[in-house]
């Protein structure tokens, strides 16, 4: 009988010894790492300016020729690119050096661009001063275009402030804005990617960075700040 109770006891031992085993190696993982307070405080060390402030450092200077880039500053233009790729090369970017995708682009698709509200504040300051407004994009150039009236009507801009858009368009290492910035003597130039900082900063401009909304098709988003350069707040939509 004492045999027997030993057994039993030892069976169960394994028993539990074996559940407890397979209940510690099927336990799911974490489903998050989770965060503490330093890395929740983490800050990287940018120059955020507001437009407010931006407005006020041009105080008691006299009307001026100011830029904007287009895509991802003042419109969220994603929409036609995304129907650009998915039209024309759904597996590749080469949809951006087909003409057929910028005549698109540049005659219509941007009424499916959502104007930026940084880009409303921004336009509506520099229209306040008398400044004159250009818009200089790396977009192809095409026989006729509506990208001019577009921004027009989409940010109120007076005929007097108003100038033709710039389609400086893209050349392997050539930073095609440069030149423009040059020749209109643009002295505020607004952009979100690199290139448009470099291309203020080579045409003796104050290069001012406007964030790529997190949900641009234009990857990767590039690191805004990276060049010590004013980065305004809140400007991603």
């Amino acid at each position: 009988m004492r045999k027997i109770t030993q057994a039993l006891s030892a069976v169960c031992l394994l028993f539990a010894l074996n559940t407890t085993v397979t209940a510690h190696a099927s336990s799911p993982s974490p489903l998050y790492p989770g965060t503490d307070i330093a890395k929740l405080a983490e800050q990287a060390p940018i120059h955020w300016v507001s437009v407010a402030q931006i407005e006020n450092s041009l105080m008691g200077h006299p009307p001026m020729a100011v830029g904007f880039d287009i895509d991802d500053t003042v419109l969220f233009s994603s929409p036609g690119f995304w129907r650009g790729q998915k039209t024309y090369s759904p597996d590749s970017q080469d949809y951006l050096k087909n003409p057929e995708f910028w005549e698109k682009m540049n005659n219509g698709w941007d009424e499916f661009s959502i104007p930026k509200e940084v880009a409303r504040a921004l336009i509506a300051m520099h229209v306040k001063r008398g400044d004159s407004i250009y818009f200089v994009t790396g977009r192809s150039q095409t026989k006729t275009e509506t990208v001019s009236k577009t921004l027009q009507d989409d940010f109120l801009i007076p005929g007097v402030n108003m100038n033709p858009v710039i389609f400086a368009g893209d050349q392997p290492g050539q930073n095609t804005k440069t030149q423009w910035l040059k020749e209109k003597n643009i002295r505020v130039f607004y952009g979100d990617s690199d290139n448009d900082i470099t291309a203020a900063r080579e045409a003796g401009a104050r290069g001012i960075r406007v964030l790529r909304a997190s949900n641009s098709t234009y990857r990767p988003l590039p690191q805004a700040g990276a060049f010590n350069e004013e980065v305004i707040v809140n400007s991603e939509y």
